[in-house]
């Protein structure tokens, strides 16, 4: 067990320097976010087959990004979802004022305000043995907010104690893909 968690926090460990060597440079593969959503849900059905998670797709806007990251940063999002809560997770692609936003809902325990500014800290734990028993490394969420920063989003954070939470990241309106026009005959 302790190898197994040791190769985990390697493996996490080498994946963040990663995102982190290559923030500053641009993102501009096409990203059906649709497409890599209904994957990501597949993948994680059939990791949880006992497990209800629902995809609500309000928007078909692709964005310019890289897909190894994003789904490294769903993924992480939606897997921690599924270990602290027991209910319905939602993912979301959603279009908004000021531009495209993926979020990922639990109805879970929820985490108090005082840690929410500490989530994205690497190692940071609400609590060590809540960590201990979901088998985390502490680093999933610095994983996401380099994958947002890489990708020039907002990350945000909403939960409230034995209500749930909600993570999302908003992508700027120059993230989107514009379809080409065609030219008139």
């Amino acid at each position: 067990t302790q190898v197994l968690r040791m190769e985990r926090l390697i493996s996490d460990l080498l994946w963040l320097s990663r995102i982190e060597s290559v923030e500053g440079e641009r993102k501009d593969d096409e990203i059906n976010v649709v497409d890599l959503l209904s994957d990501i849900k597949d993948g994680l059905m059939a990791a949880w087959p006992d497990r209800e998670i629902q995809l609500e797709v309000d928007s078909d806007s692709k964005i310019l990004g890289s897909a190894i990251e994003l789904r490294s940063a769903i993924s992480n999002l939606a897997v921690n979802a599924l270990k602290y809560s027991d209910d319905i997770v939602t993912m979301r692609w959603t279009d908004t004022v000021v531009g495209p936003a993926l979020s990922i809902d639990d109805t879970g325990e929820g985490v108090e305000a005082k840690h929410i500014p500490r989530l994205t800290e690497r190692f940071y734990r609400v609590e060590k043995s809540r960590s201990q028993e979901t088998g985390g490394t502490g680093l999933g969420l610095a994983i996401v907010k380099h994958v947002a920063v890489s990708h020039d989003a907002k990350f945000f954070i909403d939960s409230e104690v034995g209500k749930g939470s909600s993570f999302r990241l908003v992508f700027p309106n120059d993230r989107i893909v514009v379809p080409e026009q065609k030219p008139r005959l």
